[in-house]
């Protein structure tokens, strides 16, 4: 799997079932038909919230880089020929990590605008 493949698969689900569950807080209860004759789909909320989802995310980093390290070790100390793996394995921490550090940024640029704004 892709690094932000990985990565987009831990997060989209918890962000997923947030949308869900406040969807499901709306007058249109989980039994409800929508306008277009669809029910919506029953959720099971976490009980986590945002800073859980960003904490699952620096977690599914930090393991990507961790496992990258043992890789290179392995190769180094000549318990293992998979070179390949350790280089592909280094990659997908990199790319996971630059995705962590932007969705950081975004994070920190919406926050200033937040605060920009006047009451």
């Amino acid at each position: 799997m892709s690094p932000i493949g990985s990565v987009y698969s831990s997060m989209v689900p918890q962000a997923m079932s947030r949308a869900d569950g406040l969807r499901e807080k709306s007058p249109l209860g989980p039994g409800s038909i929508l306008p277009d004759g669809m029910r919506p789909a029953p959720t099971n909320v976490p009980s986590g919230g945002f800073g859980q989802m960003l904490e699952g995310l620096v977690d599914t980093v930090s393991s990507k880089q961790a496992e990258a390290s043992d890789l290179t070790k392995r190769v180094l100390l000549g318990e293992s020929d998979q070179l390949h793996q350790s280089v592909i394995a280094m990659q997908e921490a990199g790319v996971a990590f630059t995705l962590m550090v932007e969705v950081r940024n975004k994070l920190v640029e919406s926050y200033q605008e937040l605060m920009r704004m006047q009451v």
